[in-house]
């Protein structure tokens, strides 16, 4: 197959300038690239959170490997979970970073909404969306990785809902990896809902090779007014030689509610870090997670519960399925700062094994700041009862029937918190395709 694109390896100064010259942007977004780069420099010099990464080896890791495409490929075919399921307001495709196509309803501008590409709509809309990328849910001085990506940044979705507007029907954000070996992805998902606002957002990400090497390194930003509702999915889907880096954030103000769920299914090493920060009284965060890991790979969330005012409520159930020797890691924390009285924080995380070689780690923890708050958390793990499975073939099912059967129950409890039928039954196909690998 022969590659339409151009690309310089690796992210040092060289490629980084390189970066810079096959893009044209205006000078203050090169100028905040350029100090982002000096940020991921000197972080990169420093040593790295061992609490979140020392559970998560890099060893083989080799970032010199992979390198930005400065052009999209001509043709792409994506085999997708989510796109062909249901009827969606706009949707948005990305491949290595670049946009390759939009569909947007009129309405939606019409109404004062803003979805698309983010580099267009950041200099289109400079002002309503600057102010916010990446200086609240996710900063750029996080950690080397947020400064990596906010260096070179590449394409990725904005969603802006103003002030009262609801918008009935989801939206759809494709974000896809082309079939080029080593190709690398930037893509930032911004959403900022204002004041009343109301919208859904369902994106997947995809790999066109399932063979190619990739490289995702990505940030979200969940923005979340006054007495706004936000529901988010994520269904993360890379081919298994894909590593996929995110720092993905949530703020929701006074009476916000959001809903969050992720789908952690692809990659060869994916570790996510996830906040929910709690900014305002009566504020809501609802967290849903599903993961089925097999063959040697490594899933790693770390994610953490932040109330920073009182009456606030989170809720975080993760649900993780492990087979061959994969290995699911789980760094859940909950944190009440001062003054967040009658916070009420709970956290679960319940891992299913299917093969004695899978292994899961779940830490839960809690930092508690103040009194008069309620705060639970637990982690489960265990093997799948041969019993069950002896007595499904004992009434006519195959193995694999029994086995889908029993996975399918222990994820029915993360499947009824989502109330998009869309996702409920993607999830449902894709776990059952994964059962019959190796069948």
């Amino acid at each position: 197959m022969t590659a339409t694109t151009e690309s310089t390896a690796g992210f040092d100064v060289a490629a980084f300038e390189a970066f810079l010259a096959s893009r044209s942007e205006p000078d203050w977004i090169t100028e905040s690239r350029a100090s982002a780069f000096d940020v991921f420099q000197s972080l990169s010099r420093a040593e790295a959170d061992s609490e979140e990464w020392k559970r998560v080896d890099l060893r083989t890791f080799r970032p010199q490997q992979f390198g930005v495409r400065s052009k999209p490929r001509s043709t792409v075919t994506l085999q997708t979970l989510l796109r062909d399921r249901a009827d969606f307001a706009g949707s948005v495709v990305h491949v290595d970073g670049h946009c390759t196509a939009a569909d947007v309803d009129p309405d939606i501008a019409v109404r004062g909404a803003i979805f698309g590409d983010l580099n267009t709509s950041l200099v289109e809309h400079r002002e309503r969306i600057e102010p916010h990328l990446m200086t609240q849910a996710v900063r750029r001085d996080a950690d080397r990785f947020t400064a990596w990506h906010a260096a070179f940044r590449t394409g990725g979705t904005v969603l802006f809902v103003p002030r009262g507007v609801e918008l009935a029907v989801p939206m759809h954000s494709l974000i896809a990896l082309s079939a080029d070996s080593g190709a690398a992805d930037f893509s930032h998902t911004l959403v900022i809902l204002e004041e009343g606002a109301s919208a859904t957002l369902l994106e997947e990400t995809v790999s066109a090779d399932a063979e190619a090497p990739g490289l995702h390194v990505g940030a979200v930003e969940l923005l979340v007014g006054r007495g706004a509702h936000l529901r988010y999915v994520q269904l993360q889907n890379w081919n298994h030689r894909t590593w996929h880096f995110a720092h993905q954030g949530g703020r929701v103000a006074n009476d916000g509610f959001l809903q969050w769920t992720v789908g952690g299914l692809g990659a060869k090493l994916a570790h996510v870090h996830q906040d929910v920060h709690l900014d305002g009284q009566g504020a809501t965060g609802e967290v849903n997670g599903v993961t089925f890991a097999t063959g040697r790979q490594l899933i790693s969330y770390y994610t953490q519960q932040t109330h920073n005012a009182p009456d606030t409520r989170s809720d975080l159930l993760y649900k993780e399925v492990l087979r061959d020797r994969a290995r699911v890691v789980w760094r859940g924390m909950i944190q009440v700062e001062r003054g967040a009285q009658n916070s009420d924080g709970y956290q679960r995380s319940d891992a299913l094994m299917l093969s004695p070689t899978a292994r899961c780690d779940s830490i839960p923890g809690l930092e508690i700041e103040t009194d008069e708050v309620r705060c639970t958390h637990g982690a489960t793990t265990g093997r799948v009862d041969e019993e069950q499975i002896f007595y499904c073939m004992s009434r006519g099912m195959t193995r694999f029937e029994a086995m889908h059967m029993i996975v399918e129950g222990f994820f029915h409890q993360v499947y009824n918190r989502i109330p998009i039928e869309a996702v409920r039954e993607t999830l449902s196909q894709a776990v059952e395709r994964k059962l019959g690998i190796g069948q």
